[in-house]
């Protein structure tokens, strides 16, 4: 197996923060055409944009949380070459969710089904670090 192809999930979960930067753009623009910002508020104040601006934003801050333990721990299994099919599964499973939550979040913002895909990332991420750990543990001595 091709240890490399690792990346794609990394890939992919970078391209979905790009895409929320473009859309927090356009959501911007048309905000700003309508007259809906708080123009002497929004250099320095949260609270100047309409909430879809806000909703936006903060789906681009979820992008910084459990992706940022998601590249660490795809580094370190690759460099520690502990890549195999499992590891693969979960890694896309993990961007998966992602997505699910994007599309949740700068959508209907269901709370308790957003928190519920949130925990189901966690918890991927979680399985692959015991499978990490294990692999360093069990690795034989050099």
């Amino acid at each position: 197996m091709n240890e490399d192809l690792l990346f794609l999930p990394v890939v992919t979960q970078i391209a979905l923060t790009f895409c929320l930067y473009i859309y927090l753009g356009m959501a911007k623009s048309e905000a700003e055409k309508l007259g809906l910002v708080n123009q002497e508020r929004r250099a320095l104040h949260h609270d100047s944009w309409p909430d879809k601006v806000i909703q936006i934003n903060n789906c681009i801050r979820n992008q910084f949380e459990l992706p940022v333990l998601f590249y660490v721990l795809t580094i370190i299994l690759w460099l520690t070459e502990t890549v195999n099919i499992y590891i693969h599964v979960l890694a896309w499973a993990f961007v998966v969710s992602r997505l699910v939550h994007a599309f949740i979040h700068v959508g209907s913002n269901y709370v308790p089904l957003r928190r519920k895909v949130f925990m189901f990332g966690c918890l991927l991420l979680m399985v692959v670090t015991l499978m990490l750990g294990w692999s360093i543990v069990m690795a034989p001595n050099i």
